[in-house]
C-alpha cells in the first residue's frame, strides 16, 4: 500500500513538471513571437462611463510581414472593426496601423461573467524591412484581417565603384 501511495505522488510530479514546463514554453513563444502584437487599446470617453475597470485595455493583434519580389505584405488580424475604422500611415520605414474596437454590448445592465475583448482606440507600428512606394500602396479588409500591399522601391541598377 505504501509503495501505491509513493508511486500515485511520483506521477503527480511527473504531471506537474510536464504542465509546468508547458505553460513556460507557451509563455516563452508568446513572448518572443508575439511580443509586437500585444496592443494597448485606451477605452473611449463616452465608453468610460460603463464600462467596468476589470475590462481588457490589453489585446493581441497578430499579424504576419512577408517579403517577396516585388512587394512587402503585411496582414494584421484586426476581428470586430469596421473598414472605415481603420486607418494607415506610412513614415519612412514604419507603417502605422491605429482603429477603434466599439463594444458591442446588448444591455448596458447586464453583467459580464467572460471579458477577453477590448475596447478603443488602437496604434500598432509595423517596422518595414525595405522602401515601399506608398503611392501605389493597396490595402485591403475582409474577414477580420487587414492586408496591405507595399510595392519594394527598385534601387537602380547594381554599378560597382572602383577606388582609386
Amino acid at each position: 500500500m505504501l509503495s501505491s501511495i509513493k508511486q500515485v505522488g511520483e506521477n503527480i510530479s511527473r504531471e506537474l513538471s510536464r504542465a509546468w514546463e508547458n505553460l513556460k514554453v507557451g509563455w516563452h513563444e508568446l513572448l518572443t513571437r508575439s511580443n509586437d502584437a500585444l496592443t494597448h487599446f485606451k477605452h473611449n470617453k463616452n465608453e468610460k462611463d460603463y464600462l467596468p475597470s476589470s475590462f481588457p485595455s490589453w489585446s493581441l493583434l497578430a499579424g504576419e510581414v512577408e517579403e517577396t519580389s516585388k512587394d512587402i505584405l503585411v496582414r494584421l488580424e484586426v476581428p470586430g472593426l469596421e473598414k472605415e475604422n481603420l486607418h494607415l500611415t506610412i513614415d519612412g520605414n514604419l507603417l502605422y496601423i491605429t482603429g477603434e474596437k466599439h463594444i458591442e454590448c446588448e444591455s448596458f445592465d447586464s453583467t459580464y461573467h467572460v471579458m477577453e475583448r477590448a475596447y478603443g482606440t488602437f496604434q500598432r507600428v509595423i517596422p518595414l524591412p525595405r522602401n515601399v512606394d506608398t503611392d501605389k500602396t493597396e490595402a485591403d479588409y475582409k474577414n477580420g484581417v487587414l492586408k496591405i500591399r507595399l510595392p519594394k522601391i527598385t534601387s537602380g541598377a547594381i554599378k560597382t565603384i572602383s577606388v582609386s
